[in-house]
Formats: structure tokens, sequence, C-alpha cells
């Protein structure tokens, strides 16, 4: 089942050079053919961080977003907006090795059954329905396919399995229908040239329905296109239980979840589970493909159900603290505590963009990347995530070494209450705001906000032509749609034209910036900016920083500070540290924050 707002994309993120990269059980120095990698392990790579509960302050976050966050999170208990977007939920977010916030909302079963007649859910009396609690479990739907994509990295970390290699090396069968070049990288990224989704429950035997996937022709040649599908990780399923001789669901537990002492995570849960369980949909036919009833301790997914609940891209069940020790585990490099399940290279291996054939669809082994329709304002070029259809998902923020999990039982009492991502956006707004960015000098810098649709304008008082303009910037906005501006005007403010500057990092060359704008992602570092304004331009000028966001997302938003502007021989005109007779700086959107 996939995912029903994945088309809302955005333009291909910055391309990095090669690392050094774990193949196959050999050492791979330079560049992947087709892959982008992220320079160095992220945040905690050597250290083995273990989590425990804490206030925001120990975790490096601003406390009053977090409260947002659960704020935000809540109003989507109502109509969102006509009908709730979840039942309940439970947030955990954190960063470092404090979960600062781990908060349950709402219920986990709040309906009896949906009535299509007038479009509303039937309500158990008050004393049946559940609360939510922090420890309630989660159908995870396609969160699975990070399990099964971390069983294949560990495989081919122990040179049991090959990326490159053909699927039918492994599975002969699997060649069928033109499928005999398909890749094992390219089942991990989406670019087999499956269709999304085959309905496989409707075969009566096992036999039958591998020999649908034996038989599937691809949409598109292999490597072609990026078309998430749910087969390619029913594949990798096989190829696994192929090589290994064991289960997919003996494999979950003896290679990730009992290393890691995930007691709460697992496919097939058993009977006893089913109260702590979130409940999903009254899954009848025409909106569902079979006829069960009130789906609840038992997978969702109909193909995964079809598979006994084993099955490589939907059928794990687990809670908000597994899933942020499986977070914590990634950021450390693949260890946590005593235990290691992966190496700090084939973590990195997950998060390196083999897309980039693909712009909007960065992917890395299993893990999205840079995704702004779920991942909101923690979307970088470094952010590794991914959604399930039932309401969950999961975040990762290398550079700030920040983790979000969002757990919603929004297929409860029917699908189609539920549309795009608002909820994990709005939360992931609220912890990308929550982590502090220090000015670059002082104690405050002017800071943009997060709103969109808006423009916000900081403007500086005139000056003479001939001058130059030097201040520090950062930016982290949506790649494209939002931007920020340096702009000049010589007729008082009546038209604005862009000014070409330079920003320079310490130990980087420059980056001339011909267009006066940035859009993206500076690092989450500082620059330092210089703009010359000609001497034949005509006095007064008056120059303003122009930010402006569209109405999807946005990022973390921009910061400036230490605004100057000097004259030829580098005397102060103006220096917003000392403003000089009176002058000020005229704000729109703009205020000064001290994070």
């Amino acid at each position: 089942m996939t995912e029903d707002s994945r088309r809302d994309r955005g333009p291909s993120r910055r391309a990095f050079g090669g690392g050094v990269l774990a193949l196959g059980g050999a050492l791979m120095i330079g560049a992947i053919p087709g892959a982008a990698a992220a320079p160095g392990p992220g945040p905690g790579a050597a250290r083995r961080t273990t989590l425990r509960h804490g206030g925001a302050e120990r975790a490096g976050l601003l406390p009053e977003h977090l409260d947002r966050l659960v704020a935000d999170a809540e109003s989507f208990l109502r109509p969102s907006p006509r009908r709730p977007w979840y039942a309940g939920a439970v947030l955990l977010a954190g960063r470092g090795g404090t979960v600062a916030l781990h908060r349950p909302i709402g219920k986990a079963l709040r309906y009896a059954r949906y009535d299509e007649t007038t479009d509303t859910g039937v309500e158990l009396p008050p004393e049946e329905q559940i609360p939510m609690t922090a420890e309630t479990v989660f159908d995870l739907a396609s969160v699975s396919k990070l399990f099964t994509s971390i069983l294949a990295v560990q495989q081919i970390e122990r040179g049991a399995l090959r990326l490159e290699e053909r699927v039918a090396a492994y599975l002969p069968e699997f060649g069928g229908g033109g499928k005999q070049d398909v890749t094992v990288r390219q089942l991990l990224t989406h670019t087999s040239g499956f269709r999304a989704w085959l309905p496989l429950y409707k075969e009566p035997t096992r036999e039958a329905r591998l020999r649908l996937l034996w038989q599937e022709v691809p949409a598109h040649p292999p490597g072609s296109a990026y078309l998430y599908s749910d087969l390619n990780l029913i594949t990798l399923q096989l190829v696994l239980e192929e090589i290994t001789g064991r289960g997919l669901d003996a494999l979950l537990h003896d290679e990730i979840t009992g290393p890691l002492g995930m007691r709460r995570t697992r496919f097939a849960p058993p009977p006893s589970w089913r109260p702590g369980i979130a409940a999903t949909e009254d899954a009848r036919r025409p909106w569902s493909g079979l006829d069960r009833g009130l789906v609840w301790g038992e997978v969702h997914d109909e193909n995964a159900y079809a598979f006994g609940g084993i099955a490589g891209h939907a059928g794990v069940f687990s809670d908000a603290w597994d899933l942020a020790v499986l977070a914590r585990t990634l950021l450390n490099g693949g260890a946590y505590g005593r235990a290691r399940i992966l190496s700090p290279a084939s973590v990195e291996l997950m998060f390196t963009d083999f897309n980039t054939a693909f712009p909007g669809d960065e992917h890395g082994l299993g893990f999205e990347l840079h995704q702004h329709w779920y991942m909101g304002a923690m979307a970088t070029p470094r952010t590794a995530g991914h959604t399930g259809f039932t309401g969950t998902s999961l975040v990762l923020d290398p550079t700030a070494d920040a983790f979000l999990i969002v757990l919603g039982n929004s297929v409860h009492p029917v699908r189609s209450w539920r549309s795009g991502s608002a909820p994990r956006v709005a939360a992931a707004n609220a912890l990308a705001r929550a982590v502090p960015v220090r000015p670059a000098r002082g104690r405050t810098a002017w800071f943009s906000g997060m709103r969109g649709p808006a423009t916000a304008l900081l403007t500086l008082p005139p000056v003479p032509g001939g001058t130059r303009l030097t201040c520090a910037l950062w930016w982290d906005t949506e790649p494209g749609a939002d931007r920020a501006v340096l702009e000049a005007s010589a007729d008082g403010g009546g038209t604005w034209t862009p000014v070409p500057f330079t920003a320079v990092r310490e130990g980087e060359p420059p980056r001339p910036h011909p267009s006066g704008a940035v859009s993206g992602w500076s690092g989450r570092v500082w620059y330092g900016v210089t703009a010359d304004l000609p001497a034949e331009v005509p006095g007064p000028v008056r120059l303003r920083w122009r930010y402006t966001t569209n109405r999807l997302y946005v990022g973390r938003g921009v910061y400036v500070d230490g605004l100057r502007v000097l004259d030829a021989s580098g005397r102060p005109l103006f220096d917003e540290a000392r403003p000089a007779d009176g002058s000020r700086i005229e704000t729109d959107g703009w205020t000064r924050s001290a994070d």
C-alpha cells in the first residue's frame, strides 16, 4: 500500500562527492555510479549513545516549540478539514541521547465500524474506547521497509549479498517478464521498473502469489525511472530468505530487535498484545480489497495479510520507544549500547542518495532522503526517513542529531478520512524550530520566520553608491521554491533589483551568487557575505533582504547577523550594532531571535 501524497516532491538535493563505502564485503573508494554520497559519518557515528527521558533543555531544544508540536498534533484530532486525520497518535521527539517528548494523544480504539451511507464512524461506548498510551503498539505499514532494508545491508556488509548483482542470480524464477537485469540496488531504491502494487492477496496460495511476481512485466526498463513499489521489498524479502535460509521474522528478531532490546517490535503480534495495539480500519469492500471488519491486532495491508502477516513491505508492529532506539542506533553509526547491527560505512550507504538521476526522488538504500512533504523543515540533504500508510512516520536528521516519530492510526475507521501529511509536516516543523540557531555575533540575529506563504522584508537605511555590504547569513529553505534575495533600490523603494554577492565559509572557496539569491541548505552553518554596489549607481540606495515562501512547505528559515555597510576606504557607514543618527533597520516579518 503506498502513501497517497508522494507526488508532492521538491527539486533535487545537492550532490555530494564520493566517500568510502562497504559494498559486498569489499571496500569501495570514490564515487558510486549513480550515487551522491554525503560527507562523512553523521553525528554520533563513533559513539554508542543510549536513550533516556529528559527535558527539552537537556536535549538542547527550545521547550516552547515542543509544546507547539503537541498543540499542533492535537488539532488534527478535530476535523482537518472535514474529518479527524487520526483517532489518536503517539509523538516522540529527541536529540542526542535525550527523549525530550513522548506524548500520547487521542484514542487507540474509538470506532466500532464505518458507516459508508453517512460517511461517519460509529463510535464505541465511551467505556469501551481505549486511550492512547506512550506504549501503544502500531502497525507500521511501509515503515516496515526500513527493517527489510537494514537486513539487506547487513548481508551486503557480510558479503552474502551484492548491491549491483542481478536479483535473478539469487532467485532464478524472478527473471521472467523481462526482469532479468533488475539489481538488488534497484529494489532498494525503487528504480527496478516495478509498478506500484499488485493484488497478490487475490491468489489462494503462496505459490500462486509468487507466480504473479515472477511473471510481472516491468512498467519501465530497469534503472530508467523512479516508481515507489511494494513489490521491490517483497522481492527483497524472498532474496534474504533464500540466501540466509531463515524467515524474515526470525531475521528481524535475531539481527535487529533482539540485539537492540526492541521487545515491542515484531511481525504478527500474539492475541495477548491486542488491547495495547492501535486499531486500524473497518476493512470492507469496495474501499478495502478484503472483507475483514475492524482490523485490530492484525496487519492492515492486504498483501502482507495474505503472506501471514510477515512481508518485506509491511507487517512490522512497534511502539514509539523501540523506534527511537532504532533511530538512535542509526544516528550512532549502527551501534546502541553494547550492540552493533551495522558498521558506520553501511549506515552511510543507507543515507547516500543513489537516485541523482531522478531529482525530487532522492533515495538511499531503503531510506527516503530530503522529502519536505513529510519531513517538513527537518528536511535536508542528510535527512532520512519513511512513512507508513496507516499514519506512521520516522525522520532522522543527522545534522542536528535529532529524531522524530509520529505514530497515528489515521485509517481508523476508514482510509478515506486521511489525506496528505499535514500532521507529520507540522510536527517536523516544530521540532526543527526547537533546534537552536546560535547568532553569529552577539546575543541575537535577524530571523525570517517559518511562515508560508509569506514575504518577509529586512530593509537597511539609505546609503551612497560605491559601498560594500557585509553580514553573516544562515539559510535552510525548501529548495527552489523558497528564496532569500538581496535587493537594491535607487528610487526610494519603487523598484528593486537583485544584488550579486559572495558567500564564504572558513576553509572553503568563496561561493558566488550572481543572482543575488540563496535557496536550499547552507549546511546549517553561517557564511560571511559581501556585496558591492557599483560606484556609478546614484545614491542614496536602499538595500534589503527579501525572503519569500510558497504555500506548500517551508524550511528552517533564514538568519542574518552583523549587517554593516562600508565605504570605499572600509569606514562603516552603517553598523546595526552601533546605529548612528537614528538609523534603524525596517522590518516586515523579520524578528530578533536569540534561540
